[in-house]
């Protein structure tokens, strides 16, 4: 009998020539198995099961686990502002990790013995599905042809052409990870640290021009409507969002950071709906959160962020991180209203019953309900005695 293996299979050209490389040469009944995070459209996801079978695929299958990534992860990146950097909203990061969860459940279900997938190496991908598939399936061989022939682009298209698969993916500038959380663009003028992408990079166009309302509502820390329209699902709601801020060109960024391998990396990438999502949900929590909450969840949330990016998501202290991170979230409720333009947006305000803002003990620089001027004064006078007891010390130390 011929030995199973499952092949992580996204559409490109390193799955594919893996695909057509293991069934042909090595005699492998080959799975192509293709985990959707919320990134292929329907049309995408057909045109990959037809071309698995043209490449020798035994099977094909799609993995939706687009809900179950919200559910395990998602959710909880909303609930901490999660922004490497400060910056990049770590989609493709954390995608992968549930792209190859599922891969390895599939693999265990039809009793394969070998995974294969297409990262090369010198990215981060590789590190989040070998490690994914160790812990999950450490009894199966993990095949990573493109990486260890150190493959050029050219070396795979020639093969798939020379065995009666036409493959253009040689014309294409730009490679694209795409998922419900953003897209990342790879590649072109991204590999000259002088150079910016152009208007043509990106795969959504501004459309809209001037300025426009946008109020988003959240309950417990969940996206639950979109200018007063209820939605259940959330991510149906997401891909809202995503479609109302991406007319306007807002989430472009690029992102320079250190990969898991140790190397620097540079990443275009598109993202609206975490722009707009993350960006009024902190704003929420500056008016619902004690001053230490924010502080303590900031330093989880970086945490958090920082394993989901190092392949770290099944150490079981992000089991606890997600805890604290939901009992965070228990106040924070209402509304937020947002103003859009092309290319950015800004806060405008919140309508919230938990809104700390509103407080009976006073309103800042104006009025003090819960205090007198001599409380003020003595609060002040302790306030510096540290400083005072220095400085007495010390009176050089102020010149």
């Amino acid at each position: 009998m011929k030995k199973k293996v499952v092949v992580a299979f996204s559409g490109g050209l390193d799955t594919s020539y893996t695909v057509m490389y293991l069934a042909l040469e090595k005699g492998y009944e080959v799975y192509a198995a293709c985990a959707n995070t919320g990134g292929f459209s329907p049309e995408q996801l057909k045109q990959n099961e037809e071309n698995a079978y043209k490449l020798g695929a035994t099977k094909y299958v799609t993995l939706d686990v687009t809900r179950e990534y919200y559910d395990k992860s998602l959710k909880y990146m909303i609930y901490g502002n999660v922004l490497r950097n400060g910056v990049y909203p770590i989609s493709v990061s954390s995608e992968r990790i549930f792209q190859g969860m599922a891969i390895a459940r599939y693999a265990k279900e039809i009793g394969a013995s070998a995974i294969a997938h297409g990262s090369t190496g010198a990215g981060n991908d590789q590190v989040r599905f070998d490690m994914t598939f160790l812990v999950m399936c450490p009894e199966m061989e993990i095949i990573t042809l493109t990486r260890d022939g150190n493959l050029t682009r050219k070396e795979e298209v020639d093969y798939l052409n020379a065995h009666g698969f036409d493959a253009d993916f040689a014309k294409l500038k730009y490679s694209y990870n795409v998922g419900i959380w953003g897209t990342s663009i790879c590649g072109g003028e991204i590999l000259d640290s002088a150079q910016g992408l152009p208007e043509s990079a990106y795969l959504k166009q501004v459309k809209k021009e001037g300025t426009e309302e946008l109020r988003l509502t959240f309950e417990q820390g969940e996206l639950k409507a979109i200018n007063g329209q209820r939605y259940d699902d959330p991510i149906a709601a997401i891909c809202k969002v995503e479609e109302i801020g991406a007319a306007y060109g807002i989430g472009r960024d690029m992102h320079v950071g250190d990969t898991i391998i140790g190397i620097k990396g540079r990443v275009g990438f598109e993202a609206a709906a975490p722009a707009l999502i993350i960006g009024a949900h902190r704003f929420l929590e500056k008016y619902t959160l004690s001053k230490w909450q924010q502080y303590w969840k900031d330093q989880v949330a970086n945490w958090y962020g920082m394993f989901l990016h190092e392949s770290q998501y099944l150490e079981p202290v992000m089991r606890d991180i997600e805890a604290m991170l939901t009992s965070s979230q228990r106040y924070v409720n209402g509304t937020v209203i947002l103003e859009l333009r092309p290319l950015g947006f800004h806060t405008v305000g919140v309508d919230s019953k938990d809104d700390l803002v509103k407080s009976k003990l006073g309103e800042y620089g104006e009025t003090q309900k819960g205090w007198t001027a001599d409380d003020a004064k003595g609060f002040i006078k302790v306030l510096s005695t540290p400083l005072r007891v220095f400085h007495a010390c010390h009176p050089e130390a102020g010149e």
